[in-house]
């Protein structure tokens, strides 16, 4: 049976820095109250641990784990917590040496129960371990998830199990390979995107996408526009200075706007020579992924460290391609990018932690030129050759982090990845996918076996690379 992954599952709202060690920790705390709920024992909890392990231990620090543990213990939700309220409950639980546990309970705690454990699990390098313990010091829960990348998290027997009650739901068009989903494309006449939301309709009515998708965009437009207009340092310690602000003044000039849908309108009006569209891909992009080193909003797109990506790659469509272009652009293009993320997810991952950056970046800009070539008119031939010219050029890109922080080499690589994106769609317009020698699947498969051929000092561990070789004494 062919697993179900649908696109609000690889396009999800979250905070940064980072989905696999940010947003899937946060997620695990949530998980665990709940399961405290359902086994009635959240009324006897008198005080918790959690223990960090792997790669979630090595760079915690810098992805802020353990802030994100403390954020989802305190029962807020990364998707919808006001921003501005992040400092404010870490402040209190620091000053206070107090958690107010799910917002119902007041707990003695110090951030120093949040232990930091270089062990590596042997299911996943991103383990953590929940414990709770009742007044007589008697521990009543221990719990174990893994954030296996993208905001997706696990415990081990559930991973194992052979189906869920998801995918048990009858979909038209069950699709776990590449070739399948172009099988179907090609026997019914449709695009990508057509069977992609033929699929979703199973699970929510087409308006309720619509608004999904219009959410997601518009996180994704805010993000940008929030990040092209902020200057400063980044937090952390590495004293990052941001980019896109000074970039973003440059192009727009003096053109006139008073909101991110004007902000479109302006940024068609300047001037598109060829580096001008470099650096307008290259802004977005690294404006993204400056407000995701600053524990802005995001959208994980496969990924937190790779969310630059696609959200330049449609930009550079709306203002650059196709001044006309609507909703019905931006849907599109968000279904084919989710489900091109979804099969690499089912062959191989989108965990850095377990494949290095060609787990993110790659997979990100296998989605973004897929998604583009629908746009610019590409078959659903075309759109895969698009996705794996884009993989192929990412194979073995290693996630080395400077300090553990999601922003040396992270957020150029995301403006490299966009680039590559547009390049490939390119490229695969001009190619009969005929005489295309790699097919995607041959290509994911060969980044799941790279994967697990890298060495683990370059799976996000900043134990090895430019982590390594240059040092915080450097910077």
């Amino acid at each position: 049976m062919s697993q179900f992954i649908s696109v609000f599952d690889m396009l999800k709202i979250g905070v940064g820095p980072s989905s696999s060690h940010t947003l899937g920790p946060w997620r695990a705390a949530q998980q665990w109250i709940q399961k405290l709920k359902k086994d009635e024992l959240i009324e006897t909890v008198s005080s918790i641990k959690v223990d960090l392990y792997g790669s979630l231990s090595l760079t915690g620090k810098g992805h802020a784990t353990d802030l994100a543990v403390l954020l989802g213990l305190s029962g807020t939700d990364p998707e919808y917590i006001p921003i501005d309220n992040i400092e404010h409950i870490i402040s209190e639980i620091k000053q206070t040496n107090t958690l107010n546990f799910n917002a119902e309970k007041v707990l003695n705690f110090s951030i120093n129960q949040v232990i930091f454990n270089k062990d590596f699990l042997p299911f996943h390098s991103n383990g953590l371990t929940f414990r709770a313990f009742s007044k007589e010091k008697n521990e009543i829960s221990s719990e174990t998830y893994y954030s296996i990348g993208g905001g997706f998290v696990i415990q081990e027997e559930v991973k194992t199990s052979t189906t869920t009650e998801i995918n048990k739901q009858n979909f038209p068009f069950p699709i776990n390979r590449a070739s399948e989903l172009e099988d179907y494309c090609n026997s019914k006449n449709k695009k990508i995107s057509e069977i992609v939301l033929q699929n979703e309709l199973v699970l929510k009515t087409e308006e309720e996408i619509d608004s999904e998708l219009l959410r997601i965009w518009n996180t994704m437009l805010e993000c940008m526009y929030i990040g092209c207009h902020t200057k400063g340092t980044l937090p952390g310690g590495l004293n990052v200075k941001r980019r896109a602000f000074e970039t973003h003044k440059k192009l727009i000039k003096e053109a006139a706007y008073t909101n991110k849908n004007e902000w479109i309108t302006a940024i068609r009006s300047t001037e598109v020579k060829f580096r001008e569209i470099l650096k307008w891909v290259s802004c977005c992009a690294l404006a993204v992924n400056e407000v995701n080193a600053s524990l802005g909003r995001v959208v994980t797109a496969p990924t937190n460290g790779s969310a630059g990506v696609i959200p330049s790659v449609l930009m550079y469509y709306l203002v650059i391609e196709n001044h006309n272009a609507d909703f019905e652009h931006i849907k599109k293009f968000l279904l084919v990018a989710g489900e091109i993320g979804s099969v690499f997810k089912k062959n191989a991952t989108i965990s850095a932690a377990m494949g290095g950056c060609q787990a993110e970046i790659g997979v990100s800009s296998a989605m973004a030129a897929g998604a583009l070539t629908e746009l610019l008119g590409g078959t659903p031939s075309q759109c895969l050759v698009a996705a794996e010219i884009a993989m192929e050029h990412h194979l073995g890109l290693t996630c080395d982090p400077i300090g553990g922080l999601v922003q040396i080499p992270c957020i150029e690589r995301n403006a490299m990845g966009a680039i590559k994106a547009i390049n490939a769609a390119e490229l695969a317009l001009e190619t009969n996918p005929e005489d295309s020698l790699v097919p995607l699947d041959k290509v994911i498969d060969t980044m799941w076996e790279t994967a697990k051929d890298m060495n683990r000092n370059y799976k996000e561990t900043s134990e090895g690379g430019l982590a390594i070789t240059v040092g915080l004494a450097d910077c």
